[in-house]
């Protein structure tokens, strides 16, 4: 079955869970799971509500996600946050296909302005492992992570060109226990009448009808996807919606690894116009990306998790009951794989880890069950894409202001002074206030997101142009060196700021943050004491979510 939706049985642990499934596993699993389809915030009592489990359980959960770093609470609610893309990202590594082939995907974007998509199967439905999106008034909304019925993709008709009576039995059983798609909340309800399978019609719907109106069978698309090696999306997800979509095949076994797709809207293309005016250079895009599998080097084994066992034992010690160790240790086992660990034995999970064979064995019998690993033949487990279930979505479309909020309000709680994050403009000359969190004080800044000023005048600016491959001034090469800028006066009086840089995964400076204060408030002397220790740890804590978020998503920086 796909996505599990609504009061899952899973959560109770109930019924048709396995004797040696970890049942906090199972319900920890089940409160990510309706946090990812609620959109990354639900409140305690609405987890209650979704999952059926009981307040205190769903707060000793909660708790634990939190110490983990997965989520947050947010006044009354709990938030999903960027750390938990570890989980879908431990899939992402392993699987290799986003980074080997993701250049060529936004590359073919460039080229034909239109957005472009990499998914994978899962069961019988399709999920996305990379998204180049056009930046449109009206774009595709899909997220990476997203899963989408076999049916009404064109991806889905390439992926059941292999499938086994099985599958297709599997498919059949969830249409019939699922006819309005409701376990898919990445799109809208299916309006079909009848059972897709039932239909015997070919012939395409009108642009613009509803999507439940398409008479052509998924049986026949899948023949003609057989017989073309290609297939199209006329408006089978909502009207408007069209796709061409070509298989990427592995050089080793020949299968289906992955489906290119380019996506576009009505307005821009026909179903038609797809195939003659799009579908010649998506299928020149799928060869290269095929020459780059078959050329890439083995994966080098990248770093395995170290010390896991050991802090969730001390986190356990020193909360007592309201850590749950082994959902805690049921989730690192996950991040044991990764680049170069796409497939791994119990012993080399256990070794990962840190933890017990015992405990890493019903870890995995438990993820095995929820789908999240599955057991290969050679005796070695791997991920499956439902780990990305786990977070991922909602948060593969986050931008660097929005991930940098709740660090900034931490920070300014705790230094009880205003504090800022801020991007240069296109040009070099100005800098522009993307976020920013306040204090209660009656002499504050208030610099409303949005404002532009000099990037020379402010601390915010000065740290940003010291990042530059030019010639520095003395002033600029000074604050390159001791990594900070503290600007006493100059944009106004009494106004005294300083700021640090914050930086991506290559370590270019991407923003800067900084907090301001009033002169008879500190001295300078107490401003780079008291102030900068508060801003670098701020800055560690937005580069850590930042590098997570971005390993295989693009997070703007405004």
């Amino acid at each position: 079955m796909p996505a599990m939706t609504a009061v899952d049985a899973d959560a109770r642990a109930g019924a048709g869970t396995p004797g040696e499934a970890v049942g906090p596993l199972v319900r920890g699993v089940a409160v990510l799971r309706r946090l990812t389809e609620a959109g990354g915030t639900l409140s305690p009592s609405a987890l209650e509500r979704a999952t059926g489990l009981a307040r205190s359980t769903v707060d000793r959960i909660t708790g634990t996600l939190g110490r983990m770093g997965y989520v947050r609470l947010d006044g009354r609610d709990v938030v999903l946050t960027p750390r938990v893309m570890e989980l879908g990202n431990a899939y992402l590594a392993a699987l290799r296909l986003p980074a080997l082939l993701d250049a060529r995907a936004d590359a073919l974007a460039d080229e034909l302005d239109e957005s472009v998509s990499l998914a994978v199967a899962d069961l019988d439905g399709i999920r996305f492992i990379h998204q180049a999106t056009r930046r449109r008034a009206l774009s595709v909304s899909f997220r990476i992570g997203d899963l989408l019925p076999a049916e009404r993709t064109a991806p889905g008709a390439l992926f059941a060109t292999e499938w086994t009576e099985q599958d297709w039995t599997r498919w059949r059983e969830r249409r019939a226990e699922d006819a309005q798609d409701a376990s898919f909340p990445a799109i809208p309800p299916s309006a079909e009448p009848t059972n897709d399978s039932s239909s015997t019609s070919s012939k395409p719907s009108a642009p613009g009808s509803s999507p439940g109106s398409r008479a052509d069978s998924f049986t026949e698309r899948v023949e003609r996807a057989r017989r073309d090696g290609w297939a199209v999306d006329d408006q089978l997800i909502e009207p408007g919606l069209v796709a061409v979509s070509v298989p990427v095949r592995d050089p080793g076994t020949g299968r289906v690894a992955c489906v290119a797709s380019v996506v576009s809207h009505t307005s821009r293309h026909s179903a038609a116009d797809l195939r003659t005016s799009l579908l010649p250079r998506l299928r020149t895009a799928v060869r290269a990306m095929e020459t780059d599998l078959r050329t890439a080097p083995a994966p080098e084994p990248g770093p395995a998790p170290a010390g896991l066992a050991t802090w969730t034992t001390a986190s356990k010690h020193e909360l007592g009951r309201d850590f749950v160790e082994s959902l805690a240790r049921g989730l690192t086992v996950l991040t044991a794989f990764g680049e170069g660990r796409s497939a791994l034995p119990l012993t080399e999970v256990a070794r990962a880890t840190g933890l017990s064979r015992a405990t890493a064995r019903r870890a995995l019998l438990t993820h095995e069950h929820l789908g999240l690993v599955t057991a290969r033949p050679d005796g070695t487990f791997a991920l499956t894409p439902r780990v990305l279930d786990l977070g991922f979505p909602p948060l593969s479309r986050t931008t660097l202001p929005r991930l940098a909020e709740p660090h900034l309000r931490a920070l300014a709680d705790a230094v009880r002074e205003p504090t800022a994050l801020a991007v240069l403009t296109s040009d070099g000359k100005e800098i522009q206030y993307t976020a920013g969190a306040g204090t209660s004080r009656v002499l504050t800044v208030r610099i409303a997101v949005g404002t532009r000023l000099p990037a020379t005048a402010t601390s915010l600016g000065r740290v940003l142009l010291a990042d530059s491959a030019a010639p520095l001034s003395p002033t600029l090469t000074e604050v390159r060196s001791q990594g900070y800028a503290l600007v006493d006066e100059e944009l106004e009086s009494g106004l005294r700021s300083i700021a640090v840089p914050v930086r991506d995964r290559t370590g270019r400076t991407v923003a800067a943050l900084n907090v301001s204060t009033h002169a008879a408030r500190r001295t300078l002397r107490d401003v780079v004491a008291d102030l900068l220790p508060a801003l670098h740890a701020t800055a560690a804590r937005i580069q850590q979510d930042l590098h997570t978020a971005s390993r295989f998503t693009h997070v703007p920086p405004s």
